[in-house]
């Protein structure tokens, strides 16, 4: 199978973009901090409690995590707490020291702010989850306004969640740019008519960049601003 040839981003055309959305986990940060999480340091709580080994734990909480999906329970620290009988926002406080912010995001963000553009943060993440990751980031203070899913009932790769927006926000889709590191979630900004789409290549500093095929990649948000 033959990977995909990366779609360069160049010249985007910032005098017809007013408004800039981006995703967080995977984009903004460093996606390692959650995948060690989902994938190794919950299963190892989950082994403990249930007297499992580490893969018998990850086996039974893999097949649960495809059961919900791209659906607001696969995100929604307190679906997870009852469910699994654990305080999952306890547990994702035990590891901050892994989170990160990718390369460029700070000069982006700042440029943004400097271009006088409106700067809003979407993002499927739980409201303790980002407040875990604002705490320790402090990356807040430079958005007008920052959207759970949670807010809006849907998660991103759901068309209620694009619609559902535009009564919490004020944009024009037209001039609009989005950018986000899960193909599932720009195909449904695509068809709710976000004029401008940017796919992120590599959402965990841990695995090799993943250019999607569709939509324009970089590897980071360098590439975004101009020379």
């Amino acid at each position: 199978m033959n990977k995909p040839t990366p779609t360069p981003v160049t010249g985007l055309p910032w005098h017809d973009i007013d408004t800039v959305m981006l995703d967080m986990d995977g984009t903004l940060l460093d996606k390692y901090y959650d995948d060690y999480f989902w994938e190794k340091y919950l299963p190892q709580s989950y082994a403990r409690k249930h007297l499992l080994s580490n893969k018998e734990a990850e086996a039974q909480l893999l097949a649960r995590y495809k059961s919900v999906e791209s659906t607001l329970q696969w995100t929604d620290l307190d679906y997870w707490s009852e469910h699994l009988g654990l305080d999952i926002a306890r547990l994702k406080s035990e590891i901050t020291h892994l989170i990160g912010v990718h390369t460029y995001v700070v000069d982006f963000l700042q440029w943004i702010r400097a271009q006088g553009k409106a700067l809003h943060l979407v993002t499927n993440a739980h409201p303790k989850a980002l407040e875990i990751k604002l705490n320790t980031t402090g990356i807040e203070h430079y958005f007008d306004k920052i959207i759970c899913s949670a807010d809006v009932g849907a998660a991103k790769e759901q068309p209620p969640f694009w619609r559902g927006l535009e009564s919490l926000l004020d944009f024009d889709k037209k001039r609009t740019l989005f950018a986000d590191d899960t193909v599932k979630v720009l195909a449904a900004a695509r068809d709710y008519g976000i004029g401008h789409l940017v796919h992120i290549a590599r959402p965990s500093s841990r695995i090799p960049l993943r250019y999607s095929d569709e939509y324009p990649s970089v590897a980071d948000f360098s590439e975004l601003l101009p020379d």
